[in-house]
């Protein structure tokens, strides 16, 4: 937490913004929990049958799916029949609450629903409208499914991760969750711009997780369009810097050491390693050079690591002014002490009983975000239905004041 204490009840950024969103898996739910996590409200519209996909990943978190408890706390969910003219109706209602409408459905099927953000443009003029896609509108690639991995393959990212011959995909879900983030973004660059009252009228936001895989693989694809060459991956090194890897120590754990410039070299070779020697080869005097002779400076390095312990070996490089760190597994780093010296855990409520999750990467001053509870599929149906004007059997209540209004029989309570 911050130094300040943080007032009881602080209000988030985005308080008084309602964010609507027909989402699955990880890519839309991490935008709109990033919405949530500075104030906003965020209702789940959720197919009665099953819901959101990611609910049944798996049963780890007390019955529920490890994928769903991390990107989906804080929210309400609503069970609507969108197949229904009742279940859509009441989502028109819903959206003339909202101020944001966030999708990442299959291709084509907002289109069919009749929100895609041409039709919203109509007839919800004030709605922000975004929808995450894999390969974004125009292109050979748009009418297809896309998931983390395929777009991770597609973008190149697979080929440049793991080992030569063995790629490998990259452990997080690196398209989804960039995906999400670049549309929270984009979304609050427009709050911000109807804010100041500079933008009135209908505002969409398309992102397509592939061109934000090719975003991420800038470095990879600027220099294989200027050198011609694709770059092997390293595994736990880097093909554009050496000395950078990892190094089993003589205690049976593994360290990481990197350089990224030639004075880092000088200060590896002649403080840490004690090899002055390799510090006046000039064979390394460049990062080109090291880099083209990384096999044998990794022999040295390996070596001089498996003689030395961990904590030998990292309190030598931070007296070097050396970067390092320890390899962890996740089990280590749920037990990191450094998360909880910062206190970053805190509990959050599912229909299960308690767990424990990490506040958000900002650290806002007199501010913390709201770690809501995971909803049970369909948990805050009846009270979003009372909101609209409709009671538990589908009927008008007549607090309705909307014109567009209907019936909510058919709508699962």
């Amino acid at each position: 937490m911050a130094d300040e204490a943080v007032p009881a009840g602080a209000v988030g950024p985005l308080d008084g913004i309602t964010v609507v969103t027909l989402e699955q898996a990880v890519s839309a739910p991490m935008c709109t929990r990033t919405l949530g996590d500075f104030g906003a409200r965020v209702i789940k519209v959720e197919n009665p049958k099953g819901g959101d996909f990611a609910r049944h990943y798996d049963d780890v978190v007390n019955g529920l799916s490890a994928h769903f408890v991390w990107i989906n706390r804080g929210k309400e969910s609503v069970a609507l029949d969108l197949k229904s003219p009742a279940g859509m109706a009441v989502l028109h209602r819903l959206l003339a609450h909202a101020d944001v409408l966030v999708s990442n459905l299959t291709p084509g099927t907002t289109a069919k629903l009749g929100i895609a953000p041409a039709d919203l443009a109509v007839r919800h003029p004030e709605l922000i409208a975004v929808e995450i896609d894999g390969y974004g509108p125009g292109g050979p690639l748009s009418h297809k499914r896309a998931y983390d991995l395929l777009v991770q393959a597609e973008a190149g990212a697979c080929a440049v991760t793991g080992l030569p011959g063995a790629p490998a995909k990259p452990g997080p879900p690196m398209a989804d969750v960039c995906a999400g983030l670049y549309a929270a973004m984009s979304i609050m660059a427009l709050l911000y711009e109807r804010g100041r009252g500079r933008h009135g009228g209908p505002a969409s936001v398309a992102v397509s997780l592939f061109d934000t895989m090719t975003e991420l693989m800038g470095y990879p694809l600027t220099y294989t369009q200027h050198s011609g060459v694709d770059q092997q991956p390293w595994g736990m090194g880097s093909p554009a810097v050496a000395p950078y890897g990892a190094y089993p120590t003589a205690d049976g754990h593994t360290v990481v050491l990197g350089t990224t410039n030639d004075r880092e070299w000088q200060r590896f070779a002649r403080e840490l390693l004690g090899r002055p020697d390799l510090a006046d080869d000039e064979r390394f005097a460049t990062t080109p050079g090291r880099v083209t002779h990384r096999a044998v400076l990794d022999a040295e390095i390996s070596a001089w690591c498996a003689r030395h312990e961990l904590a030998y070996v990292q309190s030598s490089a931070d007296a070097a002014g050396i970067g390092n760190s320890r390899f962890n597994t996740p089990s280590e780093v749920v037990a990191h002490p450094h998360l909880k010296a910062r206190d970053r855990w805190r509990k959050v409520e599912t229909p299960y009983g308690p767990i424990s999750a990490l506040l958000p990467p900002p650290v806002i001053s007199g501010y913390e975000q709201p770690m809501g509870a995971i909803p049970a599929l369909g948990e805050h149906t009846a009270a979003v239905l009372a909101e609209l004007g409709i009671d538990g059997q589908g009927e008008e209540t007549g607090k309705n004041t909307d014109p567009d209004t209907d019936t909510g029989e058919g709508v699962a309570t």
